[in-house]
């Protein structure tokens, strides 16, 4: 028997055959016979012990389009990628940036998305916690996994757009003591305990927090992470992590990684650290098409991450301002070329394929979530068309 053909399980067919039997192309039943006997026989096929998780990011506001569109297409992208295949739409949390997205309360977009899919998972990337009461958030996210069935995926940060803390009116300086205060809180609130809590900016008196969560103990947790000093944190909290390329480059990632594994062993925890990559990912049916069509929107994208990066140089709170400079304008000098070389994964299905399974190996990567349309700008229909190649030859190849 082939070696591809060995690694598929009977579980995997069944889960195969499994996907909804509808999707906006009515052409559902077709591929997911297409997709099975890809994942059967392809000789793309990857030689990978584990699947990969692969995910997409949506911060959705699409340049010229009303906000009634922007929900309507945020609630079409998720149900294609339901019976696509894919695992898991991530949301971001945004705002005051009606330009960039009009998600700006994501747990209630999580709900909607579950009541229109069956199997997808749906998930915060994410929910900045210094900007919510805990015992709130627990609540509702405690909530959303049940009206997911269990479904949803935590992921948690502090976010580095500080004009949102300014905004609300919380000092920078104090997100990452208020991050761990939250965290904390919603942990301990999720045991279904009276308790309390006495800290420096949350104090909780004899609560319950209702209702438990569907998943035992609690949705999968997943924590951003940038600075260098949130990696070691979060490997000594045992957390899974979020890491991106925007302003770092491959070998200073390497280099964070290192000390979140030791951290992680250090500590006891069980098993492996899972590292899912967020990251641009635009597959087109040409490279001419990869490389053109994306151009104007990737462009903008990288503008408004220079902004936001030169905004947190000297911000308490936001590391050493030597540091946050150089990477603002590290990213300022990008060319187009450096960006496609470096920071993204563009291509057929064929480079798109190469590249992912190249990052896989540098950075050991567990998980990829797809950014489909960084800055807002690529048309609809290419987009669509890009998920699809995606869900039909880039992720079979990682199963």
């Amino acid at each position: 028997m082939p070696a591809s053909t060995a690694a598929i399980s009977s579980r995997e067919s069944r889960r195969l055959m499994s996907i909804p039997e509808t999707s906006p192309t009515n052409t559902g039943w077709i591929w997911r016979m297409d997709t099975f006997m890809c994942r059967l026989l392809s000789p793309c096929r990857l030689d990978y012990n584990d699947a990969v998780h692969f995910g997409i990011f949506v911060e959705e506001m699409r340049q010229g389009a009303s906000q009634r569109a922007a929900f309507r297409d945020v609630f079409e992208l998720a149900e294609r990628a339901d019976a696509w295949g894919i695992d898991c739409v991530w949301l971001g949390e945004i705002h005051f940036t009606p330009t960039r997205s009009v998600i700006s309360a994501s747990l209630q977009v999580a709900s909607a998305i579950a009541t229109r899919t069956r199997r997808l998972r749906v998930g915060t990337a994410v929910q900045v916690l210094p900007l919510n009461h805990p015992l709130r958030i627990a609540e509702e996210v405690a909530t959303v996994d049940h009206i997911s069935e269990g479904r949803f995926e935590f992921g948690i940060g502090r976010s580095g757009v500080v004009r949102t803390y300014d905004i609300y009116g919380v000092p920078y300086g104090e997100s990452q003591a208020r991050f761990r205060e939250a965290l904390e809180i919603i942990r301990e609130g999720w045991k279904g305990e009276p308790f309390s809590y006495a800290g420096e900016f949350y104090r909780v008196q004899n609560a319950i927090v209702t209702p438990r969560p569907y998943q035992v103990p609690h949705p999968p947790l997943r924590m951003a992470t940038t600075s260098d000093e949130t990696f070691p944190a979060a490997g000594r909290m045992g957390l899974p992590i979020f890491v991106g390329l925007r302003v770092t480059e491959i070998p200073d990632l390497q280099a964070q990684l290192a000390p979140y594994r030791q951290a992680w062993r250090e500590a006891g925890h069980p098993g492996q650290p899972s590292v899912y990559l967020r990251i641009p990912v635009y597959a087109s049916t040409t490279e001419k098409g990869a490389v053109e069509e994306p151009r104007e929107s990737l462009t903008a994208f990288f503008a408004r991450q220079t902004e936001l990066a030169r905004a947190a140089v000297g911000r308490a709170g936001a590391g050493p301002a030597d540091r946050r400079r150089f990477q603002a304008e590290r990213m300022a000098s990008l060319s187009y070329e450096d960006i496609l070389a470096r920071k993204v994964a563009f291509g057929t299905a064929r480079g798109v394929i190469d590249r992912l399974a190249q990052l896989r190996d540098e950075l050991g990567l567990d998980g990829i979530v797809a950014e489909l349309n960084p800055g807002g700008r690529i048309p609809p229909e290419l987009e669509t068309r890009s998920l699809e190649i995606l869900a039909r030859e880039v992720v079979p190849a990682f199963r």
